[in-house]
């Protein structure tokens, strides 16, 4: 799948999975916004407060990615728009499902 996967992912050192996000907290609701800069942007509902941006986020990957939301580990960027997020899973996740559908 290596051909087919984007920019904003690719192998973590140790196992797993890294990608890039670009995170919009307080936005009208939480969805997938395309490309910004090379990352994935991401919106949220969720303020950017009491950490409640960050745990949205990972829920949010989890569940676009089917699997469970501790899989979703943020590794920077934990009070940054930019971050890097681990996945761990061993089998390489479906890049596809973050395709903005217009």
């Amino acid at each position: 799948m290596g051909a087919d996967r984007p920019e904003y992912a690719g192998p973590a050192k140790g196992g797993g999975w890294r990608v890039s996000v670009w995170v919009q907290p307080g936005a009208k609701r939480t969805e997938l916004a395309g490309l910004h800069g090379g990352y994935l942007k991401i919106r949220l509902q969720a303020p950017a407060v009491d950490n409640k941006a960050n745990n949205a986020l990972t829920a949010f990957v989890a569940g676009v990615l089917g699997i469970k939301a501790p899989q979703v580990v943020i590794e920077s960027g934990h009070g940054s728009r930019q971050k890097n997020l681990l996945v761990c899973t061993e089998e390489e996740p479906d890049w596809n499902v973050f395709s903005v559908r217009a």
